[in-house]
């Protein structure tokens, strides 16, 4: 089943048999502050994105490795976490590998502890960028409305860690938290960007060896082709994304993806009518490239069997929850995000008096 929530207007009403998660609104109107961030971003980013593009020597480890530390700190000022967030980091040995990452608890989040509910997040990064720091506010807003702690996984990144490496560390993560005494159904799996790609990829592998799968996903502006062939298509169909260049995009993708084969099941992932899927929450923006992504990500869950809940939030560029001091509809989106957590949890079975 899917449910699929139009970006031109409000989302129409759907059948009473498939509608298992309340309302989930869309703003059918982007904000007037959206619309002025997103002029301004498209006139200072895209003109840096095309110089590298159209010089190839410029997308280089090197590079990556000498901007990496000022963007990830330009994130973490934009996106800082609420007051009273509580952050405790994880570095562990696991099973021949390292588990690193940090739990978050918001201040109006439960500690984590077995037996409770608690949200695995996986962050965006081109695979080659970005933190746990650099998603702290977004995942410790998450954890705040939804009242759940979430383990923030510190993956491997590209250049210096070429694919499968982050892939690997997103498995081994969510295995140690099943090690730690979370049950599958109580682990709610978020990610956003290059998150979403590990998501599915988590699933696919889960299914080949037998692991329980999570209880339900959220994901925003997901990766699903990490050729970025289908974002360079959606640029070249005439969408201006005020943040990305798919061309320059690609080139930086390639740093992590290096010389894996394009239909390697962990690259060109595909879930079949078999596999046992969590319900699933996707938003992205209207204006993003990575839109055909998002779109072909719900497409492949629902080719599936499983129940996907997709947003197109208009106006609204890539990640946009990640912002709220830019957005306006970040704020929103999350809160929509957090009902749709709170309406899938498990149903609590009663002992019998």
């Amino acid at each position: 089943m899917s449910i699929t929530l139009p970006s031109g207007g409000a989302p129409m009403p759907p059948a009473d048999d498939e509608k298992p998660f309340g309302s989930l609104g869309v703003d059918p109107h982007g904000s007037r502050r959206s619309r002025a961030v997103n002029a301004y971003l498209a006139r200072v980013t895209w003109p840096m994105m095309l110089a590298a593009g159209r010089s190839h020597p410029l997308v280089t480890a090197q590079m990556i490795q000498r901007t990496r530390p000022g963007l990830n700190r330009t994130i973490e000022r934009l996106s800082p976490p609420p007051s009273g967030t509580q952050v405790e980091l994880v570095r562990e040995t696991f099973r021949g590998g390292q588990i690193r990452g940090e739990w978050v608890t918001g201040r109006r989040a439960a500690t984590p502890r077995p037996g409770t509910r608690i949200i695995y997040y996986l962050h965006g990064s081109g695979y080659v960028v970005c933190s746990p720091r650099t998603h702290r506010g977004l995942v410790a807003r998450l954890g705040n409305r939804t009242e759940l702690s979430a383990f923030s996984l510190d993956y491997r990144l590209g250049p210096e860690h070429p694919w499968p490496c982050a892939g690997n560390d997103a498995i081994r993560g969510y295995r140690w938290l099943l090690t730690q005494g979370y049950r599958a159904e109580d682990i709610v799996v978020a990610g956003d960007s290059a998150g979403g790609h590990l998501a599915l990829d988590l699933l696919a592998v889960n299914h080949a060896t037998r692991t329980p799968q999570p209880g339900s996903m959220v994901l925003f502006s997901p990766l699903y082709d990490p050729t970025f062939d289908l974002a360079v298509d959606n640029q070249r169909s005439g969408v201006h994304d005020p943040i990305i260049n798919a061309v320059t995009a690609r080139k930086i993708l390639r740093l992590y993806t290096r010389t894996a084969d394009p239909d390697h099941p962990r690259m060109r992932i595909r879930l079949t009518p078999e596999m046992t899927l969590p319900k699933t929450l996707i938003q992205y923006g209207s204006l993003e490239v990575m839109g055909a992504d998002a779109r072909a990500t719900h497409d492949e869950i629902v080719g599936a069997g499983g129940v996907s809940v997709i947003q197109a939030w208009p106006d609204q560029g890539h990640v946009f929850q990640l912002m709220p001091r830019l957005s306006a509809e970040a704020r929103q989106a999350v809160e929509t995000a957090a009902r749709f957590i709170t309406v899938t949890a498990p149903t609590r079975t009663e002992p019998a008096s």
